[in-house]
């Protein structure tokens, strides 16, 4: 959701973009702009204005921006994955550190960044240079698909943070220390026993929600020591707390 417009993606390679106005959806945009399936879209931070990426089986990710006079420019990066592209997500907008670091009377610095997981095991960082899309990293830790990725939210300070998930069954946080993105450390969350689907941040950045093929939702939470420990998970409909098992431990 962007205000009062909402973006879907499907199978017959299409993204639609459509307003409500009263109550009523109607279609705004019709983008068709991928040779495949689109598996995944995300809007941009509202800093960014109406920005949307697109990621699709073509193996290719298109992002699309509204020029205020009701058309939409498209930018495509081909071959961004291997066989196909499964999920994007946006960074914040503002630079970790730039709250702390700059002068109060300045506006914090902006920058235009994604991540993207593919068909290809891996997950790519892009970055916004002079207008093209260029692949910024390139993170290697899983051994099968990656079937979502999830950039935190951030409130400036001095650090990056992104979970990717896997047909693999695991969960990785991967952290960034440097304002600028050039160092990534992978740390494994948990393994599970089946595919991970999908993992989704809190919007403080603290709490990772993570649903796989266990057909559980459980949530995760980093303690002081630095290590992720499950705090809650649903089965089936029912609330439970987490056992007293190596999940809980891990």
């Amino acid at each position: 959701m962007f205000g009062n417009l909402l973006a879907s993606c499907s199978y017959d390679r299409k993204v639609i973009i459509w307003k409500e106005t009263n109550g009523t959806w109607d279609a705004l945009h019709e983008c068709n702009n991928h040779d495949s399936s689109v598996n995944s879209v995300c809007w941009a931070p509202h800093e960014f204005g109406l920005m949307l990426v697109c990621g699709s089986s073509d193996g290719a990710i298109s992002v699309l921006s509204s020029a205020g006079d009701g058309t939409w420019e498209t930018k495509k990066v081909n071959n961004a994955h291997t066989i196909g592209c499964n999920a994007v997500s946006w960074a914040p907008a503002v630079v970790p550190g730039s709250l702390i670091e700059q002068p109060s009377a300045q506006k914090p610095i902006t920058v235009k960044r994604f991540v993207s997981g593919g068909c290809d095991n891996l997950v790519k960082i892009w970055k916004e240079e002079e207008g093209q899309w260029k692949e910024e990293q390139k993170l290697e830790a899983h051994s099968d698909w990656v079937r979502d990725v999830a950039w935190a939210p951030s409130i400036g300070l001095p650090h990056s943070t992104i979970a990717s998930c896997s047909q693999d069954g695991r969960v990785i946080i991967w952290t960034s220390d440097d304002s600028t993105g050039s160092m990534w450390t992978p740390k494994i969350l948990h393994k599970f026993n089946d595919v991970v689907w999908h993992v989704s941040w809190s919007i403080t950045g603290n709490i990772l929600a993570v649903s796989g093929g266990d057909n559980k939702v459980s949530l995760w939470k980093e303690s002081l020591e630095g290590q992720w420990v499950c705090v809650s998970d649903v089965n089936k409909g029912q609330g439970q707390q987490p056992s007293e098992g190596p999940q809980a431990e891990q």
